[in-house]
């Protein structure tokens, strides 16, 4: 039987591996790409909730602040986190604690988690277009054009794969009791 510390560590690496596997989904973008990571930052805020998703996306900027290409496109450094796209990714945090502890205050519904994932999608945009509008020296008008508009219908449509399928998973793993770790999916 594995502890209940090394099960919570296996579990966070886990979800850091798939937000890795996901962000090499990419699409181009003059300066920011869309990818798949944050469909699974969505899935493992609305799945391991305010702390673990939290300390999954701090694992998984961790890596690729140290070198391990897990950012879009195979890429890592702090080149990549100070960079014109560094925002995003340091607006995953935000983003996973809003996903988290909204879902963790209301009845954990696919509606919620939906919402929950909307409004986290909203909150990394906003802080990765004042970020670009500063680190790429745009205007607003510029920055929001490239930095949040591209990405509001895409946004939204992971977000309601996450919120959906989170849900789900969530519901099932709890089942499973595979998630006993956490006070919140009892």
């Amino acid at each position: 039987m594995l502890s209940n510390k090394l099960y919570k560590m296996m579990v966070i690496a886990l979800f850091a591996a798939i937000i890795g596997i996901l962000a090499q989904i990419t699409i181009p973008l003059p300066f920011v790409p869309i990818t798949g990571q944050t469909l699974a930052i969505g899935l493992a805020a609305t799945i391991l909730g305010p702390k673990y998703g939290t300390y999954t996306t701090l694992l998984y900027i961790l890596l690729g602040a140290a070198g391990v290409p897990v950012f879009a496109a195979m890429t890592a450094g702090f080149g990549v986190i100070f960079g014109p796209t560094g925002g995003f990714i340091i607006g995953f945090i935000p983003g996973v604690i809003g996903i988290g502890f909204y879902i963790e205050k209301v009845r954990f519904t696919v509606l919620h988690a939906i919402f929950a994932n909307i409004l986290g999608m909203l909150i990394t945009l906003i802080f990765g277009t004042v970020w670009l509008k500063f680190i790429a020296q745009l205007t607003w008008m510029e920055a929001i054009f490239s930095g949040f508009v591209p990405f509001l219908f895409v946004g939204i449509i992971k977000a309601v794969l996450a919120g959906w399928a989170g849900h789900l998973v969530r519901n099932r793993l709890t089942e499973a009791n595979l998630l006993r770790f956490m006070k919140q999916a009892v």
